[in-house]
């Protein structure tokens, strides 16, 4: 149960998230200008938590209210919308 609660956080995270300008760190660690996905962090601290450790989302720098999708965690939740929305 926990891993689908997990994956239903990451979905629902996806589908409200919205894109910003910001930084990502690229094959060699340096930042790039990007588009973030950004979603608030409305959910289970517990399933957030699961998610980070795993490497599919992590804190915005600026907005302690939110987190940001890393390019996996946008994989991920695009499969998830395969499979429970499709």
């Amino acid at each position: 149960m926990d891993k689908k609660i997990e994956e239903l956080t990451l979905l629902l995270m996806y589908l409200t998230s919205w894109e910003e300008d910001g930084f990502i760190a690229d094959e060699n660690d340096m930042p790039v200008k990007a588009k973030i996905k950004t979603s608030w962090k409305g959910y289970s601290f517990d399933a957030i938590n699961k998610l980070m450790d795993e490497k599919y989302l992590y804190f915005s720098k600026y907005k302690n209210k939110t987190v940001s999708l890393t390019k996996e965690g946008e994989e991920l939740a695009q499969k998830l919308v395969d499979k429970y929305l499709k």
